[in-house]
């Protein structure tokens, strides 16, 4: 896992409830694409949930 995908999950642990990516975004000062990227490859992995449409979660 790289320091992106940490900043991520971390930001998403933090927030303590599911978050869009552009939430996600802006509170890990990152591009939104970018952290959608890594949300789809976290989501591959089992490391992200999608609890409801657009939102998403550290599993």
């Amino acid at each position: 896992m790289d320091a992106k995908e940490k900043t991520i999950l971390n930001t998403m642990k933090k927030e303590g409830k599911p978050m869009r990516p552009g939430d996600i975004a802006r509170k890990a000062e990152m591009d939104k694409d970018e952290v959608s990227k890594i949300i789809d490859k976290l989501k591959k992995e089992g490391k992200v949930s999608s609890p409801k449409r657009c939102f998403y979660a550290p599993v």
